[in-house]
């Protein structure tokens, strides 16, 4: 009997793996941005709304493959992509790639600084390059959002949100009063205020 697991030679993650060779042990990510190899077509591949991987319906379950494949992940303007330097395969990402899961904060007001750790361990420092930004849940609820690189984002996890949340102020934004929170020098929006009030 064949072995199904999705870590069998010659298939997909495989190949996409051997593909990165040294270029997976260099320090920070690759440079995706750059290499624009031929598009393979899409491979069973999905990122779930929760964070996990999976590969043909089954959870990847090594930590270390997945900080891997994130390091290649890419969003071109149709499709998220994991690019090596010889092959672009699209996957399906349910939400965001990535989920950030946990939060530092020091200072107040415009000198706060937010820093964030990804699921896969990205650091992300919040400012004019790894912007916030606020997007209403199915729910009505608010679900924020941290740029980590390129058009990629993490969901800041409910409980995280909670705390960040709670960090925002109103402000007069465009000559309306707006609710957000400031980091990083900026100032990023979640609602204008009138619709808090409302709520």
């Amino acid at each position: 009997m064949t072995d199904p697991s999705p870590l069998t030679p010659g298939n997909a993650l495989t190949r996409l793996a051997e593909a990165l060779g040294s270029d997976a042990k260099r320090k920070g990510p690759p440079p995706v941005e750059r290499w624009n190899p031929a598009y393979c077509g899409e491979i069973d591949m999905r990122i779930a709304a929760d964070g996990t991987w999976h590969y043909m319906g089954t959870p990847i379950n090594r930590p270390a493959l997945v900080k891997l494949f994130s390091t290649v992940l890419r969003k071109d303007p149709e499709r998220h992509v994991l690019v090596t330097p010889v092959e672009r395969v699209g996957i399906v990402v349910e939400d965001a790639p990535f989920l950030a899961v946990e939060m530092a904060v020091e200072g107040e007001g415009e000198g706060r600084q937010i820093a964030f750790r990804t699921n896969v361990d990205d650091l992300v420092q919040v400012g004019p390059d790894h912007a916030l930004r606020f997007e209403q849940d199915a729910h009505g609820g608010v679900k924020p959002y941290v740029k980590v690189r390129g058009d990629l984002w993490a969901l800041v996890t409910r409980s995280l949100a909670l705390d960040l949340i709670a960090l925002g102020e109103e402000r007069s934004l465009d000559g309306a009063a707006t609710f957000g929170v400031a980091a990083g020098g900026a100032f990023f929006p979640i609602a204008p205020a009138s619709e808090l009030g409302a709520a």
